[in-house]
């Protein structure tokens, strides 16, 4: 009997524990709602079309404006005029991939 009752005592420790370690690792997992929308990666993911520099037309001082960009790659985003698409950066190696990710939202290149 005495066995029965520490067996007992040790499955009900174990489960509580159990229990915890799930509720307090649901307590540290941020909340999932897929209705929310993504705020942060929407704002900054599209910019309104009124907003976008385009890279056909942009003067240098817009273009340093840019996040990761500087007057060097500012002269040769100039300098490598006319783009048929955004993507002809880093096709023609203009810029660089990484600095590409970090204004590719706030360009467009018209026609």
């Amino acid at each position: 009997m005495n066995r029965r009752l520490i067996a007992r005592f040790i499955t009900v420790l174990l489960a509580l524990s159990l229990m915890t370690g799930m509720a307090m690792a649901q307590a540290a997992a941020p909340a999932k709602d897929p209705k929310a929308p993504k705020a942060a990666k929407t704002a900054k993911a599209t910019a309104p079309a009124a907003d976008l520099v385009d890279l056909n037309t942009a003067t240098k001082d817009q273009l340093v404006a840019l996040p990761g960009v500087g007057d060097a790659y500012a002269d040769k985003i100039i300098a490598g005029r006319p783009y048929k698409a955004k993507t002809d950066l880093t096709r023609k190696k203009i810029v660089s991939a990484a600095a590409y990710k970090k204004f590719s939202a706030l360009v467009i290149a018209k026609q």
